[in-house]
């Protein structure tokens, strides 16, 4: 992968291009002007050179690097009070699904990861990344050098859907990981135990992180229409398959996602987590569209 252009096409870009991600809380680590910050001050840390032009300040040229190359290069630094982002993409066999004609949920939420993280590191906010099934399978700290898109896309690009699920276990692993409170965005199907997952958001805003949950479901998980006899596979266990006549346990299986999506809102009203369905026949640019101008309007 590596390039942008790689998941995103120009159309799908230029819808996305102009929106802003915003913390609506108070968060460590949030840049002055766009984001509030507990801190009356800030530190700074490096983040990349770049070369010497007219009317950059003397002291912030880099010595060191002039002694060994006979250039002018400035050291440029990213403001500890930026916003601090970490995507949580779930990675388990489940969110492999794709109805037919349509991406994969595991597509779908790499296309929204890609645009997010464009969209942070155009507004020199930084994003990590962290993946996982039942644990965590990759950690990249958030950063906001023009070159880290590229590390998180190639990170992206090497992540497959596989295995079982247990992100309530997971979050409750990585909130002690987490040192400066942030904006953790999660997408997942949210398959595995609502009432642990619902704890663990719980921990994240004790933590007092802010929780964006993109809800990533294929319409057929919701709808079920199927109609003729089914083979249905495990995408978690191999071999485990069975074959079904939807017509017998339809009104049984919408009864238990209706229960199950109510659960999941309810826990996230009741933690202060802003929880967005999101179904993969919507295209993603424009759902993420609505979603970011429905936070900046409320």
């Amino acid at each position: 992968m590596g390039q942008l252009s790689d998941v995103l096409q120009p159309d799908e870009l230029a819808r996305i291009k102009n929106l802003q991600v915003m913390a609506k809380q108070v968060v460590e680590g949030v840049i002055t002007g766009m984001h509030r910050s507990p801190h009356k001050g800030f530190s700074v840390e490096f983040a990349q050179h770049r070369q010497y032009t007219h009317g950059d300040e003397i002291r912030r040229l880099d010595w060191k690097v002039f002694g060994k190359t006979d250039r002018l290069y400035v050291r440029e630094y990213e403001e500890e009070t930026n916003l601090r982002a970490t995507v949580l993409l779930d990675m388990s066999g489940s969110m492999g699904y794709a109805g037919e004609g349509r991406k994969s949920k595991f597509e779908y939420a790499v296309r929204l990861t890609a645009c997010l993280a464009y969209l942070l590191l155009q507004q020199r906010d930084s994003i990590g990344l962290v993946t996982f099934d039942t644990k965590m399978r990759r950690h990249i700290p958030p950063r906001s050098s023009t070159a880290h898109l590229r590390v998180l896309l190639d990170e992206l690009a090497k992540s497959k859907t596989g295995g079982e699920s247990d992100p309530g276990r997971v979050f409750h692993h990585l909130v002690p990981q987490l040192k400066r409170r942030g904006l953790v965005i999660i997408m997942s199907d949210a398959f595995g135990d609502v009432k642990q997952l619902v704890s663990a958001l719980a921990h994240f805003r004790s933590a007092r992180h802010e929780v964006l949950f993109l809800h990533i479901l294929d319409p057929d998980e919701v709808e079920f229409p199927f109609e003729h006899w089914t083979r249905f596979e495990s995408l978690e266990q191999k071999d485990v398959f069975r074959m079904v006549d939807p017509a017998s346990f339809r009104e049984a299986y919408l009864a238990k996602v209706a229960e199950f999506r109510d659960e999941l809102k309810q826990g996230c009203a009741r933690h202060r987590v802003d929880l967005e369905p999101m179904l993969t026949n919507q295209p993603f640019a424009d759902a993420l569209a609505r979603f970011l101008a429905r936070r900046q309007a409320v």
